[in-house]
């Protein structure tokens, strides 16, 4: 390459670029120098060496602050190329220095966990509703952790010499809840405040500009986008993401290439997935808002293309009566998914916990994917049935308003 192709590149690279920009080219910069157009996929798990002093040094550096060694790979455990461009271009989408990824979302939480634990730090200060499996992960105590769940408002005196994370969820799973991340960030002092954005993805919102010091992603849903690929991901300082590294190639819990690939190259359509499922889900909201079958919905204030929403009638003949939207666990496919939280995704949570942080038994969630929205209509509303009827009272006197009103009701709610 010549010097002004060169050039070329390196302004390519560091200019600021929007995040639809990024999306598409983020983790893939160097390629045209390279002769190359589609990113590689390298499915090697490990790499000649002829230098064994040189690969001594570069372990040893690894060893001392995790982080990524320079020049050729040495095994896959400790690093792969393919791998490494999707963590390139989530930290840029999300604003971050780094990002580690994982074999899942879970192995991605594990890792946070035992990196704070590894320094002393065994307690966290965590904001229900979480993720269920996130949440049984910390009150099961499996890793060691205790953990003491609060209200927002009660993060700052519930954090101890101990404390080690704060964890929350906005918009949480599976009530859209939103939290405020600046004034919890706040809250914290120097404790890191992790935040699940599964839900929003960057396309929505940064978090770490609002002050949280690491972003977790399940990446088997939005970011994938296609339901093929299971991952997560931490975008973080490069500080704690070197301990991550170390704790990924310690206990083994690394992303397979393939899936790397799948996720950078789910990346690049992220924005239009998202909005374009966003504007479907909106007006389904309005729809389902203004339905005398329907008591609730919830909606964040930001945006997305998750609802949930609560059923006068049974939840579960709901569930056994689509026919194109599918029954099923997971989220951010391309194609719609409806669930009822308190017996799948939210089943391993405590009863009393589960209803404490507003996961009622009627309550179903769904993720729009980019069907048309009046064939998903369809399907919702015949689901839905003409058996469920209206009852009076608190959310029933939504029944006298507009659907225009009623929707904003809803939205607010949340």
């Amino acid at each position: 390459m010549n010097s002004a192709s060169t050039h070329a590149y390196d302004h390519a690279r560091t200019t600021p670029r929007a995040l639809a920009t990024e999306a598409v080219h983020a983790g893939r910069d160097d390629l045209a120098r390279q002769g190359l157009h589609v990113p590689p996929i390298d499915l090697s798990t490990t790499y000649p060496s002829y230098d064994s002093r040189g690969e001594a040094a570069r372990i040893d550096a690894f060893a001392g602050d995790g982080a990524e060694p320079e020049g050729p790979p040495v095994y896959g455990r400790l690093g792969n190329p393919t791998v490494s461009r999707f963590e390139t271009a989530l930290a840029r989408l999300e604003g971050a220095e780094s990002a580690v990824a994982f074999a899942s979302g879970m192995a991605a939480l594990t890792a946070v966990l035992l990196v704070r634990a590894s320094m002393g730090l065994r307690h966290v200060v965590a904001v229900r509703p979480l993720y269920g499996c996130s949440d049984h992960l910390l009150t099961a105590g499996l890793l060691g952790t205790e953990v003491t769940w609060v209200d927002p408002a009660g993060v700052a005196d519930a954090l101890r010499p101990d404390t080690g994370l704060v964890l929350v969820e906005s918009p949480a799973n599976p009530t859209l809840a939103e939290l405020d991340l600046r004034a919890l960030a706040h809250a914290c002092g120097s404790v890191p405040l992790l935040a699940d954005n599964t839900f929003a993805t960057p396309v929505l919102q940064r978090p770490v500009e609002q002050g949280a010091r690491l972003v977790l992603h399940s990446a088997t849903k939005y970011l994938g986008g296609h339901g093929d690929v299971m991952a997560g991901v931490v975008a973080c300082d490069e500080e704690l993401a070197g301990r991550l590294r170390q704790v990924r190639f310690a206990t083994g819990g690394v992303l397979h290439p393939l899936a790397g690939y799948l996720l950078l190259r789910g990346l690049s359509t992220l924005p239009v997935r998202v909005r374009a499922a966003s504007a479907t889900a909106a007006e389904l909201v309005r729809r389902l808002a203004a339905d005398p079958r329907v008591a609730r919905v919830h909606y964040p204030r930001i945006g997305g293309a998750m609802i949930a929403f609560e059923v006068h009638g049974d939840p579960h003949d709901v569930i056994a009566s689509v026919r194109l939207i599918t029954p099923a666990v997971s989220l951010g496919s391309v194609d719609s998914l409806i669930q009822h939280p308190a017996s799948i995704s939210h089943r391993i949570v405590e009863e009393t916990d589960r209803r404490g942080a507003g996961v009622s038994d009627r309550l179903l969630r769904m993720s729009v994917g980019l069907e048309d929205v009046e064939d998903l209509w369809a399907d919702l509303d015949g689901a839905l049935g003409m058996g469920m009827g209206m009852e009076m009272g608190a959310e029933g006197a939504m029944g006298e308003r507009t659907a225009d009103e009623r929707a904003v009701l809803s939205t607010r709610r949340a």
